[in-house]
């Protein structure tokens, strides 16, 4: 018995807790885009959801207001022709790997996407399309109002005339990647000649790998940039860029490659290409931008840069021109070059002894960057740069990956504008002393590479680049990171007074510094030495440098690990302008300085070394950080600490504004000896072993504004703990084992909070959660509410949104027995009901209507109401249309008047009904609003005048006033259904729109059509979907 009843009451069940689930999530305000997630400036992201189709948002959604939708990387397969059509005010939309051809799929499956006709057509507003990474063969129909459009990486393989023929506002265009070694085709992408050219408005042109063989013939003259890269384009000629008169850049780089670099699949270019006509740029006069990269180029024909006035960056890179840089004349006429990359021209095998610029560099007087790493020379001096020596604006000269083993640093000091030069992974042991033994090589002997030379640099290390000052705003950098320096002497850097930043990390420098090694550097305020093996022991160390401002000596953790060897700190008491000192992943745990200080330290990185052994000795190293007197932010992420006890913590400066903890074993914090830090700001604990946050609550008067707690094992937080920390703003409690959010920890600081993450937390997904209701109230600081944000049980739930709770999880027994008891009360009143109306119906009909009759409000209404009006639609028609006024004489006064029988309409027409002697438009006036509908009968609907027109504004005014609207719209001619307006009512309230039928069988259709929509109040025909009727209140 008892199973029986539970079988009776679960959909009941069911049915009372959608209910309740209904007003508990009716007291916040649901995210408006779920699944998505709607960002800063109109922009509904959807990317990574793995959703089938396109979301259809909810009418309360602020769906005028989205201006992009990004539905990338999703399992969209199919769009149909509504997807979009609810976004009136869509711009942008990405709908990038969907469907991604079967090369480009991570596991190579097959895929298709289809497209329907009017997809979008319905989005007349839409400027950029991005169908990247998608299985599409043909260009879909689009609408005019596009401005850019992506089909990069899809199954197009032929552009016909008729693609793009409509898209006269296009300015961008991308179609890369259509046809090469990830995406295979086995032909090209073919063009049709003049299959661009009706785009007069485009600018960008992108047909990178497609394996085309020739340009696109007749592209438009307005295009600025065409790129044509990583093609078979083997042969250029005047006549492939002819009327291309307003073209920027230009790239034709990769047609034609030297396959011993290639990264890549990679086809040799044939013997004696590729072949450049010398008058192919001549034209170009605009050109801005060249790209010839890897074109298997062994020399340079000055006539290919005639006219190219105005060109600011060539690309020449990957090519071999290892002996054309060293007497070519190319250079001398391009006097606005900014910007010159030649990496990569090395000779195959071969390192060369000495490099000697050709004098027509000393042409380039605009250069401000030239890129010359991977040319393999072994030696650089004076006469390597000489050329370049006079440049006034040079900023950048990359030198790096050259085998350079011997090198003069000073050659630098005559540069009178360079701000950075990178000498990064060569072969610099020392100071360069040109021996004659050396300069009986420079004239060219060659030493031949192993294969293994060749090899690429190891990944760097992730460094200290968000602690240190930015060297890029300094007057002069020089970067040796990655040679094989042993010792720093102070010759090396003879004659570079001037320099501000130097790096030397990743060498093999191994030597006890002890303020000699840096004497030429006065001016020097960046040193990074990380990722070395220096010995600090002295403590004259750096004290060379007057103006130092950030030292980096992490990653020198092989002196801290001898045993027995001791390690002075007391340098930096004397660096009266160091500013930013790092110490990160030394292994520094014991026999260093008992005491840090400094009178201008600000920030101190001591991340990844051993503080845990250092404060477990007692109070040795109790005070050691205790002398940084100003010192702001201190990192003591990684150092193996399992406690902080107060008195530690009371120890540290009581400056700082920034502690960071992240990724220690701390399992207990006792928050209130926070009082120790007053002027403390950000607190990391982040990847810590936190279990809970108790132990008393954040104290009074803290002035904590950041708080990561993230990456911990925190599952109870205790009612409170928040409310007293007022300046709190960011709150991170992701990736804890937290089963709610509870608003009582935080008091009334919720509403103060900028940012609360709780994502990765495995919440638990009851009926009635109540952190549902609180985490809707704060929605605005949670990111990723929509899609972040899951539950972790019940099992059925894991992994799923908040907001994608099942109801089949909320059965319980009081809930079935409030089931039980409604669907009793329902059957008492099925059963009661049609009893009582068979047995005395008549009685309760006339006492019902008989208290309506007393009720005054009732009394007015009926005097006032629509069945007191003279008639029933007052027609209105051009009387000077003949073939009109016949139709309504004959056809429609005798269907509506006399062929309806008791159900017989009355009409008002205006040559039977008006009143002599009255004013027209007093007639008018009485016949609008006397009666209840206003039917206009119209043959066309471009040219509407006379009394239609001063019907149509009566009956507009009557909706405004009255509220009421009562215009029917009668249309005879098929032409008449083209007006905007036809096609807006026809959308908003189609039954108020009739169209004649010319058949005969459909006629006896529209009369009941007729009929009913000059009976019915026009509110009940609205479309819901777009807008609330005009009587809605």
């Amino acid at each position: 018995m008892p199973m029986k009843w539970s079988g009776a009451l679960h959909p009941l069940s069911l049915l009372v807790q959608a209910m309740v689930l209904a007003t508990t999530l009716a007291l916040g305000t649901l995210p408006a885009f779920l699944p998505c997630e709607l960002q800063p400036h109109g922009l509904v992201n959807c990317n990574w959801l793995f959703l089938k189709s396109v979301p259809h948002f909810s009418a309360a959604a602020p769906r005028g207001n989205v201006t992009s939708l990004s539905l990338s990387s999703n399992r969209i397969h199919h769009l149909h022709d509504s997807d979009f059509a609810h976004l009136p005010s869509l711009r942008r939309l990405n709908l990038k790997w969907n469907c991604p051809p079967v090369g480009l799929s991570p596991m190579h499956f097959p895929c298709h996407m289809t497209i329907e006709p009017s997809t979008f057509l319905a989005v007349p507003t839409l400027e950029e399309l991005n169908l990247s990474y998608n299985s599409i063969t043909t260009v879909p129909a689009l609408p005019k109002s596009l401005i850019s459009l992506s089909l990069s990486h899809t199954n197009i393989l032929v552009l016909g005339s008729d693609s793009l023929a409509s898209l006269h506002s296009l300015r961008f265009l991308f179609m890369d990647g259509n046809c090469y070694y990830k995406n295979p085709c086995r032909q090209e992408l073919e063009v049709a000649p003049g299959a661009l050219l009706g785009l007069g408005n485009l600018t960008h042109l992108s047909l990178k790998y497609n394996n085309l063989t020739v340009v696109p013939r007749n592209l438009p003259s307005s295009l600025e940039y065409l790129l044509l890269s990583y093609n078979r384009i083997i042969k250029l000629a005047p006549e492939d860029l002819a009327n291309l008169t307003a073209l920027r850049v230009l790239d034709v780089g990769g047609n034609c490659r030297r396959c011993d670099h290639a990264p890549n699949p990679c086809m040799e270019c044939p013997r004696h290409f590729p072949q450049l006509h010398p008058d192919t740029f001549s034209h170009l006069s605009r050109l801005e931008g060249l790209v010839l990269k890897d074109s298997s180029l062994s020399w340079l024909n000055a006539s290919w840069f005639r006219g190219l006035g105005n060109l600011r960056v060539l690309d020449l890179s990957e090519n071999f021109l290892y002996k054309c840089i060293t007497k070519t004349k190319a250079f001398q006429g391009l006097t606005q070059l900014r910007k010159l990359n030649l990496s990569f021209n090395y000779h195959k095998r071969v390192s060369f002894a000495h490099l000697s610029l050709a004098p027509s560099f000393g042409s380039l007087v605009a250069l401000k960057e030239l890129d010359m790493h991977g040319i393999f020379f072994r030696s650089l001096d004076e006469t390597t740069l000489r050329p370049l020596a006079h440049l006034p604006v040079l900023q950048t000269l990359r030198l790096q990956m050259n085998f350079i083993s011997q090198a003069q640093l000073g050659i630098f000091r005559a540069f009178p504008g360079l701000r950075y030069v990178d000498l990064s992974d060569n072969r610099i042991s020392g100071a360069s002393e040109l021996t004659a033994t050396m300069q009986e090589v420079d004239g060219g002997e060659k030493v031949w590479l192993q294969p293994g030379d060749l090899a690429p640099a190891p990944v760097d290390t992730p460094s200290s680049e968000d602690f240190r000052p930015n060297c890029s705003t300094l007057n002069f950098t020089l970067d040796l990171s990655r040679n094989n320096l042993v010792t720093v002497q102070p010759e090396m850097f003879a004659q570079l007074s001037h320099l501000q930043c130097l790096r030397l990390s990743h060498n093999c420098i191994s030597q006890a510094v002890n303020g000699s090694q840096f004497l030429p550097l006065t001016s020097l305020q960046v040193l990074d030495l990380s990722h070395n093996k220096l010995d600090l022991y002295h403590e004259h160390s750096f004290t060379e440098l007057p103006r130092l401002e950030a030292l980096d000596l992490s990653y020198n953790s092989q002196p801290f690990g001898m045993q027995g060897v001791g390690h002075n700190f007391s340098f930096v008491a004397h660096l009266r302008t160091l500013r930013h000192l790092s110490l990160a992943h030394n292994n520094i745990h014991s026999q260093v300085s008992q005491q840090l200080c400094s009178t201008s330290l600000r920030a101190l990185d001591f991340s990844g070394n051993a503080l845990g052994r250092m404060w477990a000795e007692g109070d040795l190293y109790l005070h050691f950080f205790q002398g940084l007197s100003v010192l702001i932010w201190l990192d003591l992420s990684q150092n193996r600490l399992h406690t902080l006890l107060p008195h530690t913590l009371g120890k540290l400066p009581k400056s700082l504004q920034v502690l960071r903890l992240r990724d220690n074993y701390l399992a207990f914090f006792r928050w209130r000896s926070l009082i120790h830090l007053p002027k403390l700001e950000v607190l990391d604990l982040a990847g810590n072993q936190l279990k809970a946050l108790t132990n008393g609550s954040l104290p009074s008067g803290t002035r904590l504004r950041r708080l990561d707690v993230s990456c911990n094992s925190i599952s109870f937080v205790a009612p409170g703990f928040f409310s007293k920390a007022k300046e709190l703003r960011e709150l991170n409690l992701s990736a804890n084992a937290l089963k709610t959010v509870d608003p009582s920890w935080f008091g009334p600081l919720a509403s103060a909070l900028q940012i609360l993450d709780v994502s990765a937390n495995p919440l638990h997904c009851a009926c009635g959660a109540a952190f549902i209701d609180f985490l809707l109230e704060v929605q605005a600081a949670v990111p990723g509410l929509p899609s972040r944000v899951k539950c972790g049980s019940p099992g059925q739930l894991q992994g799923l949104s908040i907001f994608a709770q099942d109801l089949r999880l909320c059965l319980d027994e009081a809930l079935s027995w409030d089931c039980f008891t409604l669907s009793l009360l329902a059957v008492a009143l099925g059963l009661g009901v049609p009893m009582l109306h068979h047995l005395c119906g008549w009685d309760l009909w006339y006492c019902f209507h008989l208290c309506l009759a007393w009720l005054p409000w009732r009394g007015r209404q009926s005097g006032q109401g629509e069945d007191a009006l003279p008639y029933d639609a007052f027609v209105v028609f051009d009387k000077t249309q003949s073939a009109v006024a016949d139709w309504v004489y004959n056809e429609l006064r005798g269907q509506l008047e006399e062929r309806r029988g008791r159900w017989a309409l009355r009409l008002c027409l205006e040559e039977r009904d008006w009143l002599p002697g009255k004013t027209l438009f007093e007639n008018l006036w009485a016949s609008v609003y006397g009666s209840r509908k206003t039917l206009f009968v119209l043959a066309h609907t471009d040219r509407v005048s006379g009394l239609l027109r001063a019907s149509f504004l009566l009956a507009q005014q009557r909706l405004l006033e009255d509220r009421k609207d009562v215009v029917v719209l009668v249309i005879l001619s098929p032409d008449g259904r083209r007006s905007r307006y036809v096609r807006l009512r026809q959308r908003l309230c189609r039954q108020s729109v009739l169209l004649w039928p010319h058949q005969p069988s459909g006629q006896r259709s529209f009369w009941a059509q007729l009929g009913m929509a000059l009976t019915r109040d026009n509110h009940h025909f609205y479309n819901r979907n777009f807008c609330q009727g005009p009587t809605a209140e």
